[in-house]
């Protein structure tokens, strides 16, 4: 199941944004941006919309008037530079309430509140060089190759998988998916990721290196890792 998602706001640089953050979810489907309050307003009494991020402060109708006509059926995720309405937000059953400048780590604890079917598995093969992953929709699956994965990186209840030519994220555990990679291809460096030996281009005390990536080294996990590259060292 995809959200179908619309975005008002009367910024152009923070509907970009919204709109970049959208295409990365692969629950989350935008189906219009509006920078005229009235204009959605139209757009919803003819069309189905799931979810609808929210600007607080606009001409003609503020986001809080908006939450108020719009059909209780529509989830709100309010989008503001303004913290002071975050009761008022919440006191009209937003989802949530970001503040701009919104990260995407912020933006997707957003969305992960919202209520989905789209459980994503990760199911392993017999030759153990490729995985398949559960996406949006019943019986929905991508074939990743493990050559592929630089790292995975978790998000509360969902992980990204990280690969040269693109990110997918998907409803499951870090722990999940540490289950479906081989242990001689991939260690844990920290509470939230992990990485492929083979994508490490470098290391320092705190930090692996991966395309031009830094990724953090976890306390707890640093005496493993480092035991494990020095079986490669020279």
């Amino acid at each position: 199941m995809k959200f179908k998602c619309i975005i008002v706001d009367d910024e152009p640089p923070a509907t970009r944004i919204l709109e970049n953050y959208i295409g990365k979810v692969s629950f989350l489907e935008n189906v219009g941006v509006f920078n005229d309050s009235l204009k959605a307003l139209e757009f919803l009494n003819t069309q189905s919309v799931d979810v609808i991020f929210l600007d607080i402060q606009m001409p003609q109708l503020t986001g809080l008037q908006i939450s108020r006509i719009i059909s209780k059926d529509i989830k709100v995720i309010f989008t503001t530079a303004y913290p002071d309405f975050a009761l008022e937000g919440f006191e009209l059953n937003a989802v949530d309430y970001l503040l701009k400048p919104i990260a995407f780590e912020r933006f997707y604890q957003a969305v992960s509140k919202l209520n989905t079917d789209s459980k994503t598995e990760v199911v392993t093969n017999d030759s153990s060089d490729f995985i398949f992953v559960k996406t949006d929709g019943k019986n929905k699956f991508q074939k990743l190759f493990l050559y592929e994965i630089l790292y995975v990186e978790s998000l509360q209840n969902y992980v990204c998988i990280h690969t040269l030519k693109q990110q997918i994220i998907t409803h499951s555990s870090l722990k999940n998916v540490i289950e479906s990679l081989p242990e001689k291809d991939f260690i844990q460096i920290h509470k939230s990721f992990v990485v492929a030996l083979k994508q490490i281009e470098s290391t320092d005390s705190f930090s692996v290196f991966i395309n031009a990536k830094e990724l953090p080294i976890g306390a707890t996990f640093k005496d493993a890792f480092f035991e494990r590259i020095d079986q490669n060292k020279i």
